[in-house]
């Protein structure tokens, strides 16, 4: 006898939203930690206050005066709380104008987990505030220190409940296979991460960058990057916890801009990893759901949302579909938001 069940995807509702991004490379940094490369990323050098400020005015008043938005401005790179006063106060007032006409609607920054308070992250969200991203990297000591942070794990815990207790949202950026690494680790900073139940979540893994003092210790053969298989796969393994604990994970993988891609000396990259790590994800959902229901699965209604990723990158998946008893045949892409499997007892 043949049964049909449905179910939905885990992951939380995306929220979509045009994002405006902002690079303040180096800026506020009190530290220059073994990988970074914020200047490689963006294509800036350290950022300056003044030009970047007049000129985000600027481009603000022709996107306003052209009919353009709303957009979600972004300020990234740089360490946003730790700008020399009265700079941070100075872009929120910018940000404020045009959110009072339409072309802004959400404000963010990206910041570190030791340059938070409550009393100060509170005056910024009365200037307009919404979001923190915190850069957390890792909560494991060992790791933290490895890579130069100058906090420990402990501290940045602490800033996640510092961030939500100012009544801001909570962003939160993991940066697995740093120095320090060793196994499990990642998988015990996702679970972490997934308790203190931030809005959204960034997983960057570690790459070398040419000019880092990362790049230096993996020529010396101090350090080993992650393969770009591991990396795949335990990302795929986070993604689910997260979503478990309603986190919207919105970055996989470094995006290529600036200079960025031409400077990779080693690690985990590729232009479509976000692509091949959600595939990855998906794939096992579906396992899970098949033996759930004891079932080998004839016919697979898939939601048309999810035809990029099923698959992963350059069909790398489908060939595993087949040996959950799933032939190409057998999976349509529907409309609609659950998926619904036919299957047969076994």
């Amino acid at each position: 006898m043949s049964h049909t069940f449905r179910f939905s995807h885990p992951e939380p509702t995306p929220v979509r939203t045009r994002v405006w991004p902002v690079f303040l490379p180096f800026a506020g940094c009190p530290y220059r930690c073994v990988f970074c490369a914020q200047d490689k990323q963006t294509g800036q050098d350290e950022a300056d206050l003044e030009s970047t400020l007049h000129a985000l005015e600027a481009d603000l008043d022709e996107a306003l005066a052209l009919g353009r938005g709303p957009y979600e401005l972004a300020y990234f790179g740089g360490t946003f709380t730790a700008l020399p006063p009265p700079w941070p106060e100075t872009f929120l007032a910018l940000a404020m104008r045009y959110r009072e006409r339409g072309l802004i609607t959400h404000v963010r920054c990206s910041t570190r987990p030791d340059c938070v308070d409550e009393l100060s992250l509170s005056r910024l969200r009365a200037q307009g505030l919404d979001m923190v991203e915190l850069g957390v990297q890792s909560f494991d000591d060992t790791a933290l220190k490895s890579s130069g942070r100058g906090y420990t794990g402990d501290v940045a815990r602490a800033a996640c409940e510092i961030v939500k207790a100012s009544g801001l949202a909570l962003g939160v950026q993991l940066l697995p296979g740093l120095p320090g690494d060793r196994p499990g680790m990642f998988a015990s900073d996702v679970r972490i991460a997934a308790d203190l139940e931030p809005e959204t979540a960034r997983l960057y893994p570690c790459l070398v960058i040419k000019g880092t003092l990362m790049a230096r210790m993996w020529a010396r053969g101090e350090y080993e990057p992650w393969t770009l298989e591991r990396a795949k796969s335990e990302l795929a393994e986070a993604l689910p916890v997260l979503w478990g604990k309603s986190v919207r994970v919105i970055r996989l993988g470094l995006a290529p801009e600036g200079t960025l891609e031409g400077n990779i000396a080693a690690g985990p990259w590729h232009p479509a990893f976000g692509q091949s790590v959600r595939g990855m994800a998906l794939l096992e959902i579906l396992r899970v759901e098949i033996n759930r229901f004891g079932g080998c699965g004839t016919h697979l209604d898939v939601p048309r949302r999810y035809s990029g990723e099923l698959y992963g990158h350059g069909r790398e998946l489908a060939s595993l579909y087949f040996d959950l008893g799933l032939s190409e045949s057998s999976i349509s892409f529907v409309d609609g938001d659950c998926f619904e499997l036919k299957s047969t007892p076994r």
